[in-house]
């Protein structure tokens, strides 16, 4: 039985080409420099290059182990907008129907930083 906060060695599991739908099952949390949490799809995660890496790649990154993504630099009410792009992103990928994602002009800088660095 292992207790609460101990840390537990989780063998690596053989990864197969074919297991990107895999890589995209589940929800991952991003949590913003004040600590806020939001709880996302993993698929909509994955429209950010820079989480995509994080969450797929094989080195045993603690991200890839624990679902979660922490954001010091990041604050809340930017996070939320980059977390509704995700979702924007997803919905309007097919191009056949588009909208424009709403920005408000007093946070474009801000967003902007961390798109780049979301590789979004």
């Amino acid at each position: 039985m292992v207790g609460k906060g101990e840390p537990v060695a989780v063998p690596p599991v053989p990864r197969d080409d074919n297991e990107e739908e895999d890589d995209t099952a589940g929800f991952v949390k991003l949590i913003s420099a004040e600590g806020f949490e939001f709880v996302v799809d993993k698929k909509a995660a994955m429209v950010s290059n820079t989480l995509r890496n994080m969450l797929t790649s094989p080195g045993g990154f603690s991200e890839t182990r624990h679902g979660e993504v922490r954001f010091p630099e990041i604050t809340t009410h930017i996070l939320e907008k980059i977390c509704q792009y995700f979702y924007w992103s997803l919905h309007y990928s097919s191009g056949k129907e588009t909208t424009e994602f709403p920005i408000e002009p007093e946070i474009t800088l801000e967003l902007m930083m961390a798109a780049n660095y979301l590789d979004t």
